[in-house]
């Protein structure tokens, strides 16, 4: 059988993709390693961030406001829950890179967000332990969006408009041929497809090997504590975002379940590959969000409940890859997404639909493309 096309890796990108090339008719098949719902990649946690006053590149805001849109659609279309707008606090000094970058984003943008004094964080949080010369942001339509529960929507999305899927199944490789694209699977058979759209997340460098990806895997680890005070429970506390120039990294996390606390560090960890990561969890990645959390959120860092290790795939501008492969317009990538990519998974998957069906999108993604990395090595 001839596919129109083949999605490489189901994660949080690549299972909005198919949903997307399903939904549109396309005969689509999506390929996972893994088994369904497993926690091997960059997708789980419980928790994302989702926030429009975009410190990282004011040019992300459009896709926001997209992703929003198809988040809500999504959780029509599947019947789950897959956002809490619970609220994002940013904080940080005057020159820290999020209270400048949020703040030039939302003005650009129109973006609704509270500019708020130290004295009149304190009013509101009193509970919290802020230096003399923070500030902060808050914005209000900005929360928390369950990753496991995204996949899985997009996943009974694709399947109910007709995609067929193979979990537990690798793809070793691929190779252009005048009628289309052979991908080879790790069980010796070959699938034939008019188009492929490559969104493997950690493994993305090592499929595509082809093009020497200058991507960078990096070992992080989210941390669970029950605190020792209901202050922080998600009826009284926002999602937070703390950048101190003077830290090692910037802390970020959620209230989870309504009670407990979900805390990690930024871009903090060694760098690894999806084969040689340490997935245990080490005292010393505990202690080290303990004490940056308790520097901030008094009593939040109560008892350890559990921790999870993951992995963030960096480019060197720590912005995305989406375009055609160089090579062969037929095949599409996307990738370098870990540590703030996850909130676009729906408006990724439409674009990555747009460019495997048509070659081209309506979304402003030119700051994406692979030709910026050529340029800046």
């Amino acid at each position: 059988m001839t596919y129109d096309a083949v999605v490489l890796g189901l994660g949080g990108m690549g299972s909005a993709a198919l949903a997307h090339l399903a939904q549109r008719g396309r005969r689509v098949l999506g390929i996972e390693q893994f088994a369904r719902a497993h926690d091997r990649g960059s997708s789980a946690g419980r928790s994302r961030i989702i926030r429009m006053a975009y410190y990282e590149d004011p040019a992300y805001v459009p896709l926001l406001r997209r992703a929003y849109e198809l988040w809500r659609a999504l959780e029509w279309d599947s019947d789950a829950k897959l956002l809490e707008l619970c609220g994002i606090l940013m904080a940080g000094g005057p020159d820290s890179r999020v209270i400048r970058g949020a703040g030039a984003s939302a003005r650009l943008h129109g973006v609704p967000i509270e500019e708020l004094t130290r004295a009149e964080i304190l009013r509101r949080y009193p509970m919290l332990r802020l230096r003399d010369d923070e500030r902060g942001l808050f914005e209000p339509h900005a929360g928390i969006v369950f990753p496991e529960a995204a996949i899985d929507a997009h996943l009974r999305v694709a399947e109910r408009a007709g995609a067929d899927i193979r979990f537990e199944t690798r793809a070793c490789g691929y190779a252009s041929q005048a009628t289309g694209i052979r991908v080879e699977l790790d069980d010796g058979s070959t699938i034939v497809t008019r188009r492929v759209a490559i969104c493997a997340g950690p493994w993305l460098s090592e499929i595509a090997r082809e093009l020497a990806l200058p991507l960078r895997v990096q070992r992080n680890v989210q941390i669970w504590f029950e605190p020792v005070t209901a202050a922080y429970g998600i009826d009284r506390f926002p999602t937070f975002f703390l950048d101190r120039t003077d830290a090692a990294a910037a802390l970020y996390g959620f209230p989870d379940d309504g009670s407990g606390i979900k805390a990690a560090l930024h871009k903090h960890g060694v760098s690894t590959s999806p084969e040689r990561l340490d997935r245990t969890v080490h005292d010393g990645d505990i202690t080290h969000v303990r004490t940056a959390l308790d520097d901030w959120m008094p009593g939040a860092a109560g008892t350890f409940v559990a921790g999870k290790v993951c992995m963030y795939t960096l480019t060197p501008d720590e912005h995305f890859i989406i375009d055609a492969h160089p090579r062969d317009t037929r095949i599409v990538l996307a990738g370098g997404f870990s540590g703030h990519g996850f909130k676009f998974c729906p408006v990724i998957g439409e674009i990555v639909a747009d460019l495997v069906i048509d070659g081209t999108t309506r979304h402003p993604i030119e700051f994406l493309r692979l030709a910026r990395l050529a340029a800046s090595a």
